[in-house]
């Protein structure tokens, strides 16, 4: 199998798509206040016939946004941008009958139609052997890091081991890391590993409690707190290793998104939502691979604003691979379960995952 799978078009051809109607819009009534029969998007690629045949792929697709058309230009955002007298896409048929069409087959690939009716073992499970995924994913790897965008959502998990905490950190050095979504914790406990080699208070090595190490997390904050900011205090303190330094080191972007369960918090941690909600877009609109690590907060937010396929600039479609990595199905069922389908367990720990793709890709 080809490295990126290669996408087949509708066939615009089809009588019932040669007869479809131009694709309507209504002006919105008032700011975040949308037309009655809005269209609401999916992450699959979409169509708008502008007439004459001609017809418009949606490019930034994501779930649960609204389609904004002036004559050819198309953008896709969320109902809460909306504002009054935007022309706002209306249709809720999929097929063409309104003008739009949904295109759910365009990756379909001899090895998905099988045949057969019924089949056993079609979902991953704790039992699934994931060597095929990992081999996969290693080829994705390789290609995106110098043709594509590789985006990383982390749980703090990966940083409370040395050994996965040292792998992500050679990755990033690597070039395989194109920017980092995260919350709190994760960089937390990262600059507490830098400072005191401990992970809430326990030595991310031997795992042996410090004594006093309780106050480590809070330390670490307070002190980059005084510093004004995470880079700030990398150069102030010294500090030589980890995850956010290797973010420093090789200017990789980060976005950490501010919960109610927050210590301090961090300098850079957006406390709004709404702002942490468009800085993480910025970055999911233009991922190609992602991967997501122990967090399915994170995993399931940041699966919401991903499309499911890019496009290239001389119009090629290409998908985007979504590999979500945890020690239970939860995650990727409720991924699943709001419509990221493109998403690929790997059950496992983050410690192992990481440790292995650094093995196999540096």
């Amino acid at each position: 199998m080809a490295t990126i799978p290669c996408y087949t078009p509708p066939d615009f051809s089809r009588p019932d798509l040669v007869g479809a109607p131009v694709v309507r819009v209504v002006p919105a009534q008032a700011d975040g206040v949308l037309p009655e029969r809005f269209h609401v998007t999916s992450n699959l690629p979409e169509y708008l016939h502008l007439g004459g045949g001609r017809w418009l792929l949606a490019r930034e697709g994501r779930m649960d946004g609204v389609m904004v058309l002036r004559g050819d230009h198309l953008q896709i955002i969320e109902p809460r941008q909306v504002r009054q007298g935007d022309p706002v896409v209306v249709a809720r048929s999929l097929r063409g009958e309104e003008g739009l069409y949904v295109h759910a087959d365009g990756f379909a690939t001899c090895a998905a139609a099988v045949g057969q009716e019924f089949a056993l073992r079609t979902r991953a499970s704790r039992e699934t052997p994931f060597s095929c995924p990992y081999d996969r994913l290693y080829d994705v790897l390789r290609h995106d890091r110098d043709h594509g965008m590789i985006l990383w959502v982390l749980g703090p998990a990966a940083v409370f081991d040395h050994d996965s905490r040292a792998a992500m950190a050679t990755l990033i050095d690597r070039g395989y890391c194109h920017a980092l979504l995260a919350g709190n914790a994760l960089a937390t406990h990262d600059l507490e590993a830098a400072r005191f080699h401990t992970g809430l208070g326990q030595d991310i090595y031997t795992q042996e409690l410090r004594p006093g190490g309780h106050c480590n997390h809070l330390d670490i904050i307070n002190e980059v707190r005084r510093c004004g900011s995470i880079a700030a205090a990398i150069r102030e303190l010294g500090l030589t290793d980890g995850v956010m330094v290797a973010c420093e080191r090789r200017k990789v972007p980060y976005v950490l998104a501010g919960s109610i369960r927050d210590d301090g918090p961090l300098p850079e941690v957006i406390t709004d939502v709404l702002r942490a909600q468009d800085a993480m877009r910025v970055h999911a609109r233009r991922a190609t691979t992602v991967l997501a690590l122990a967090t399915q907060l994170h995993a399931i937010a940041c699966g919401n604003m991903l499309p499911g396929y890019q496009v290239a600039a001389d119009g090629a479609v290409r998908p985007v691979f979504l590999f979500v990595v945890d020690m239970s199905e939860f995650g990727v069922d409720k991924l699943a379960n709001r419509g990221s389908l493109q998403a690929v367990p790997i059950l496992t720990n983050v410690q192992d995952f990481l440790v292995n793709l650094r093995h196999n890709l540096v």
